[in-house]
């Protein structure tokens, strides 16, 4: 595709995704890093886990996205006796005919919303992490292929453990982003009060159909991005891993495993899309330290040590930001965790 082509398909799905933004800001107050986020996995085929106390919008999120960009959404409320048959369908057995007939489960839709993913047992995480792998279920002996797109966004509540089942590691890999969702500010309150109780609930329009979404998608991966770019990347996510050459001496103190080749990936694509979205056709450093955060949180784990020392996989990351150079011959600092510069989320 020809660079002016390029640039002008840009600003035009960058005022696109502007509308988008604007629309869910009439539910949706402040968040902006959550907005952010479920976009950039939208665009990115990428499947997001967000964090968060009850009561902070989570769900009113993903409904006004799926709202907003004419998508199939469809929740569904994770609990300890669900069954992979919930999710994926059923055979059923019809006796007049003697035969099996299929009802398909709510996983044939093109937004997911799974909430409280962690209070389901592992057959049922089996079941999901097929669908967000292969984008296909399996019912019966027959397999049969998703929605196009296809999108989970799950939800998990960090101060509840009591009859939960954590996410297997292989599951929270195949998360692009966690995105972690904080409690508004003052001012970010006082106007969710006042149009909670003051005002009715908003209709929001269809600002983009799916073809559109695939389209964006196939955009995506277009954008340039310049080889010390890739290669910073690349840095990055190596020097999570405390058994590498390559990690300072507070990762291997602090870690018990880094982030594998996925959270390179996941990595460069969060970058691409957060500068279309922000009308630019190619990727800047800011870029990709904007999306380390969500992208590496989940992928890295604290040793007994750290946790200890109440040392978060966010503290490593913000130090890591200011630690890993541009380029490899500039000195980075390989000292403490004491002074950490707060990066932000996507």
């Amino acid at each position: 595709m020809p660079l002016e082509e390029l640039k002008a398909r840009i600003e035009e799905k960058h005022l696109v995704v502007n509308r988008i933004r604007e629309e869910i800001g009439k539910v949706l107050v402040g968040q902006r890093d959550l907005i952010d986020g479920l976009l950039m996995g939208l665009f990115t085929r990428g499947h997001i886990l967000i964090e968060g106390v009850p009561g902070l919008a989570k769900t009113s999120a993903v409904k006004a996205l799926a709202d907003t960009v004419h998508a199939d959404f469809k929740r569904i409320q994770f609990t300890p006796d669900l069954l992979p048959a919930d999710l994926v369908g059923t055979e059923i057995y019809r006796p007049k005919t003697g035969d099996f007939s299929i009802k398909k489960g709510p996983l044939f839709n093109n937004i997911i919303l799974a909430d409280e993913i962690n209070r389901a047992p592992s057959k049922v995480q089996s079941a999901l992490l097929e669908a967000m792998q292969e984008r296909q279920v399996t019912i019966g002996d027959t397999t049969f292929p998703l929605a196009d797109p296809f999108l989970v966004m799950a939800t998990q509540n960090p101060i509840e453990q009591e009859g939960t089942y954590p996410l297997p590691e292989a599951q929270l890999d195949r998360f692009m982003f966690n995105v972690v969702v904080e409690y508004p500010d003052g001012s970010d309150e006082v106007e969710i009060l006042r149009r909670t109780t003051e005002a009715a609930p908003v209709e929001l329009p269809a600002i983009m159909d799916g073809a559109e979404i695939l389209e964006l998608q196939a955009l995506v991966r277009r954008v340039p991005i310049a080889d010390d770019m890739l290669s910073y990347a690349a840095r990055l996510v190596r020097a999570t891993r405390p058994d590498s050459d390559e990690a300072p001496g507070f990762v291997k103190e602090s870690l018990k495993w880094g982030a594998g080749p996925r959270a390179g990936q996941f990595l460069v694509l969060g970058a691409k899309t957060r500068a279309v979205i922000r009308g630019r056709f190619h990727v800047s450093m800011e870029d990709i330290q904007r999306c380390a955060r969500p992208v590496l949180r989940h992928r890295i784990l604290t040793n007994y040590s750290a946790q200890a020392e109440g040392i978060r996989p966010d503290d490593i990351i913000d130090r890591l930001l200011d630690t890993v150079a541009l380029h490899p011959t500039e000195a980075g600092n390989d000292g403490g965790l004491q002074q950490v510069v707060s990066s932000g989320d996507a």
